[in-house]
C-alpha cells in the first residue's frame, strides 16, 4: 500500500494497524535544535487515547510513545534532548488487542466501513478492527503533531466538538476553557451535559452518531500558502479529509457562505497599527490560498462509527446476502477523539507551510 506520507518539507509517514504489534510514524524535515522530550508527545497522546470515559471505546491502550531516533542529548545539553535534523521515528505498541472479537465478520463486509473498498483494491484486508482503516491509525498523527507544534512557536491551535448528531452548541456559551472539563471536548458546558444522556441512549440502542469538529489556529502570520496549487486551505482540507470517518470539510463560513450576499461575505478592512485590521473573518483566515494573519478556522464532519450492534444487511466475500452485527469495543461517537487529531493535522500542515514559505522567501515569517 502506497500513499502513507503527507507533507512536502515537513513530511510524516505513518505505519501500523489497529491489531498489529505496533503503530507509529517517521517525521522527516524537522529542523535541528528544537527541544523535544517523549513526555511532550505523550501529553498529546493522552488526550486521544481510548478508555478514558464511558463515551469512548473501552479498549485499554496506554499509547506509550518511544522516540527511536532523531534526537540527541548529553551533559552538554543539560540532559535535555534536541532534534538533530534527521528523521524522527516514533513507535506506539498495541497492548490490548482482542482480534477474536472480529472472527465472526472475517468474511462479511461492514456497511459504511472500508472493508469492501479495501478488498476490491488490494485483494486482501485485515478484518481485525479494520487494520489500516481503523481510527487507531490517528495516534501516530497526534504524535507527529506534537513535533509539528515545535516548528511553529507562537501559534496556538485548539479544537472542539461543536455538534453531535443534529445537536449543535450555543455559540453564545462558547468557552475554550470548558473543552478540558468534559469528556466530549465541548466548549459549551450545558450541551456537554446534554450529550451525556444523549450518547448513553445511542449506545444502549447499539448504534452510533456523527459529530462536527472545529479547529482554530491563532497567531499564524500572514503569507503562508501559495496561489493555485499550493493553497493553504487546499492542504488543510486534504489533511482533515484524510482523517478516518471524515466526510466533509469547510474553511471559515464554508457552505454557509453560499447563502450570503457579496457585501455580507466580504471581510472588510480598516487601517490598523500593524497593517490592515479585518472587521470579520468569513474567509477563515485564508484568502487566495494564503493566510491573512487572522485566526484560521476549519470545520469537518465525522460520520457515525460503522461498527455497531444494530443488525445491518450486507454481503459476504463469496457473494451471498447476509446480516451483520459488529461485536467488540467501539466508539459510539468517534468524533470525540477526533478533536486532538484535528489539532495535530492543523499543526502538521502549518509546520509544512512555514518551512515552505521560509524556503521560498528566504526568511522565516
Amino acid at each position: 500500500m502506497s500513499h502513507n506520507t503527507f507533507g512536502h518539507l515537513f513530511r510524516v509517514t505513518t505505519f501500523g494497524e489497529s491489531h498489529g504489534v505496533a503503530l507509529g510514524c517517521v517525521v522527516d524535515g524537522c529542523p535541528p535544535g528544537l527541544p523535544l522530550e517523549a513526555e511532550e508527545i505523550q501529553a498529546e497522546l493522552d488526550r486521544r487515547k481510548p478508555g478514558q470515559s464511558r463515551f469512548t471505546t473501552q479498549r485499554r491502550e496506554p499509547d506509550q510513545v518511544k522516540i527511536l531516533s532523531g534526537v540527541f542529548g548529553d551533559d552538554r545539553t543539560g540532559g535535555r534532548q534536541f532534534t538533530t535534523g534527521t528523521p524522527i521515528a516514533l513507535v506506539i505498541e498495541n497492548t490490548d488487542q482482542r482480534s477474536k472479537d472480529y472472527s465472526e465478520i472475517r468474511d462479511s463486509y461492514r456497511p459504511g466501513h472500508a472493508d469492501f473498498a479495501y478488498e476490491a483494491k488490494y485483494g486482501i484486508r485485515d478484518y481485525r478492527g479494520g487494520g489500516r482503516s481503523s481510527a487507531r491509525e490517528t495516534a501516530a498523527r497526534v504524535a507527529a503533531g506534537a513535533i509539528a507544534r515545535k516548528v511553529i512557536p507562537g501559534v496556538t491551535i485548539r479544537a472542539a466538538l461543536v455538534q453531535m448528531g443534529p445537536h449543535a452548541i450555543d455559540r453564545t456559551r462558547f468557552d475554550w476553557d470548558e473543552v478540558a472539563r468534559n469528556p466530549f471536548f465541548c466548549p459549551d458546558a450545558e450541551m456537554a451535559r446534554f450529550y451525556e444522556g444523549y450518547l448513553d441512549g445511542i449506545r444502549r440502542d447499539g448504534s452510533s452518531i456523527g459529530a462536527v469538529i472545529e479547529v482554530v489556529a491563532e497567531g499564524v502570520p500572514a503569507g503562508l500558502g501559495a496561489p493555485v496549487y499550493g493553497k493553504l486551505d487546499a492542504d488543510l482540507a486534504s489533511a482533515m479529509m484524510s482523517i478516518n470517518a471524515v466526510k466533509g470539510v469547510e474553511i471559515g463560513d464554508g457552505f454557509a457562505s453560499a447563502a450570503l450576499r457579496g457585501e455580507d461575505n466580504a471581510d472588510e478592512m480598516r487601517a490598523g497599527n500593524d497593517g490592515p485590521a479585518f472587521l470579520a473573518n468569513h474567509a477563515g483566515g485564508i484568502l487566495g490560498g494564503i493566510s491573512t494573519g487572522q485566526p484560521i478556522v476549519c470545520r469537518f464532519a465525522v460520520k457515525p462509527t460503522s461498527s455497531i450492534l444494530t443488525p445491518r444487511r450486507t454481503v459476504t466475500r463469496d457473494g451471498h446476502d447476509a446480516e451483520i452485527v459488529t461485536k467488540g469495543r467501539h466508539d459510539p461517537c468517534v468524533g470525540i477523539r477526533a478533536v486532538p487529531v484535528a489539532e495535530a493535522m492543523m499543526a502538521c500542515v502549518l509546520a509544512d507551510h512555514h518551512l515552505r514559505h521560509r524556503g521560498q522567501v528566504g526568511s522565516p515569517t
